[in-house]
């Protein structure tokens, strides 16, 4: 048995393998509410063999979303809208999973393919807020520094986020504090520049995101995991990078986070970024090791033989794929053909596994 496809236990919860759904925007929604895209997206995924399907970023407010086409889960509508693709997920033998997130200083913009930068409020955007009045670049939006009422609000609000989303049908919730969003503005002291207990020293900056994660630990049954995303690195001197995230991920685990999702960048525009086949995968092993908490690793992490090695030699747990899966929703049927294990097809495709095949 590949190591790759060896069940993977998180408290209670047990995962068929160690190939997860990593969290892909689609900015394919209205008002936040999912949609027969996102069935088909994700349930696609579930079919094609993942142990885990997560949704993209679902923001906890509508002032958190990245664009005014992102997902929510700030309402009952889009619980409602939510439970059917959760469920179709876990009916295929995966996971279902859903990614809370607030974009912070980095919301208000424009989808890819509708343009770049910030959206105007007379357009359909919004007013953004972050830790510090430091905008993310010349084309996105001044952010307007948090008050405490807003930061306690916001902790508020994922923990809302969380019940809603254990009432759509999802077992694991990940708290994104990545890619230069709300909880990772509060950790760099790049895009943190508070003077009060949020903000100087690493403990206040750490402060905010904590909170977070033992609000939704706190919403979450105590027998089901919750993930946490992290960048590990803002790729510039003098920014959040891998020791501070040690630190970090030390003290989430004493609030109950059962696993690191590692990913790194996105906070600042100038970050020097050295982009390769698993240039991540590194940082996964180092808080595996030194926090002394499960881990997976993502980015450019494309072939069987590839993450099989991530696994075997312990710089991760699991890993999580995302474009790899875009290209193909059946990678993992895929992998355990390559690797030796036994493919596992749904009923309904048997006769194509056996044609394509020759088995």
């Amino acid at each position: 048995m590949p190591q790759l496809f060896s069940p993977f236990t998180l408290r209670e919860l047990t995962f068929k393998n160690r190939i997860f759904v990593s969290p892909m925007c689609q900015y394919s929604c209205a008002d936040g509410v999912p949609n027969d895209w996102h069935m088909v997206h994700l349930g696609s995924r579930a079919v094609g063999g993942a142990a885990l399907v997560m949704t993209e970023a679902a923001s906890v407010t509508p002032a958190g979303r990245i664009s005014p086409e992102d997902a929510g889960i700030w309402n009952d509508a889009q619980m409602h809208a939510w439970a059917p693709i959760a469920a179709f997920i876990k009916s295929q033998g995966a996971v279902p999973s859903i990614q809370l997130a607030h974009a912070g200083r980095k919301a208000s913009t424009f989808s890819p393919w509708r343009g770049h930068g910030k959206v105007a409020e007379d357009a359909g955007g919004w007013q953004v807020i972050g830790p510090s009045e430091v905008a993310f670049s010349p084309s996105y939006a001044q952010p307007h520094e948090m008050t405490l009422t807003d930061i306690r609000a916001t902790i508020d609000a994922f923990a809302e986020a969380a019940k809603r989303s254990l009432q759509a049908g999802f077992e694991v919730p990940e708290i994104h504090a990545a890619h230069g969003y709300l909880a990772h503005e509060f950790l760099s002291p790049l895009s943190n520049t508070r003077t009060d207990q949020y903000g100087g020293s690493l403990q206040n900056r750490m402060r905010f995101p904590l909170a977070l994660c033992a609000a939704v630990r706190e919403a979450w049954p105590t027998e089901l995991p919750v993930f946490l995303r992290i960048s590990a690195s803002d790729w510039k001197d003098g920014g959040w990078d891998v020791a501070q995230s040690i630190e970090f991920c030390k003290q989430a685990k004493t609030v109950g986070i059962d696993l690191i999702d590692v990913s790194s960048g996105g906070n600042v525009a100038d970050a020097k970024m050295t982009i390769r086949p698993g240039y991540q995968v590194p940082f996964a092993r180092a808080i595996r090791e030194s926090a002394g908490v499960p881990t997976g690793a993502v980015g450019l992490i494309t072939e069987p033989v590839q993450a099989e090695q991530i696994i075997g030699d312990g710089d991760a747990d699991c890993v999580f794929l995302a474009r790899a899966l875009l290209r193909d929703p059946y990678w993992p049927i895929h992998a355990a053909q390559e690797l030796g294990a036994q493919p596992v097809w749904p009923d309904q495709y048997k006769r194509a596994g056996v044609n394509a095949f020759g088995k």
